[in-house]
């Protein structure tokens, strides 16, 4: 059976895998982002608060998904569990490092005049440093996402949801007439989801970002 065959043939199955795994890694840069700028919001007045918030999470990343993911089966169980809180935490770093470099990088002179004009410490976070701070945000978000495009596909580790299935049953079965159908129709999901989630990316800057503060 040729590739565009396989693609026929199994549409709907393959559209389902798609859907679960940018859902999964939709709903993980979500919670990374939320925690992700907390932290940094947290930590950027202080260099060595900024520093192991950036060294944390940095060390998180060196841990093999694969490790990860079978440590977090005992604790969590088969399924999607073990896929979020890995997805969550490996896409941490580019946002905190990015949070605390672009809230850093606020003129003074910005800040000292919300306060001077009697903005409290929260609005003068909300309505001055933070969307200084997007734009660098932003690029952390988008980078996160691409690296966790790829390394959901591990999930299928344990059991997880996504195009990894595909993958890993292909790699299973090497040798078998669809193995390689399976595991190319798995990696080009996952390609054509990253550029996709990139394009949105690009939008939500556009719509986001005043032209006068984009790079």
């Amino acid at each position: 059976m040729s590739f565009w065959e396989y693609l026929s043939n199994r549409q709907a199955q393959l559209l389902a895998d798609s859907l679960q795994h940018a859902s999964a890694v939709l709903q993980c840069m979500v919670a990374a982002t939320v925690l992700g700028v907390l932290i940094g919001v947290v930590t950027y007045r202080s260099e060595w608060a900024g520093d192991l918030a950036t060294t944390t999470t940095a060390t998180i990343l060196t841990v093999p998904s694969l490790a990860l993911i079978g440590l977090l089966i005992p604790l969590v169980g088969l399924g999607v569990a073990p896929t979020v809180v890995a997805l969550t935490l490996y896409g941490l770093l580019p946002i905190v490092r990015n949070a605390i470099v672009g809230l850093r990088g606020v003129d003074p002179s910005l800040v000292d005049a919300a306060r001077g004009i009697g903005m409290s410490r929260t609005r003068q976070l909300l309505k001055v440093e933070l969307p200084l701070a997007w734009p660098p945000i932003l690029t952390g978000i988008r980078v996160s996402t691409q690296m966790l495009m790829g390394i959901a596909a591990i999930a299928a580790f344990a059991s997880g949801p996504g195009l990894g299935n595909l993958i890993f049953r292909g790699v299973a079965s090497l040798g078998s007439a669809n193995a390689l159908n399976q595991v190319l129709a798995g990696t080009l999901g996952i390609v054509v989801l990253a550029l996709l989630f990139d394009a949105a990316y690009v939008l939500i800057g556009r719509l986001t970002i005043p032209r006068g503060i984009r790079a």
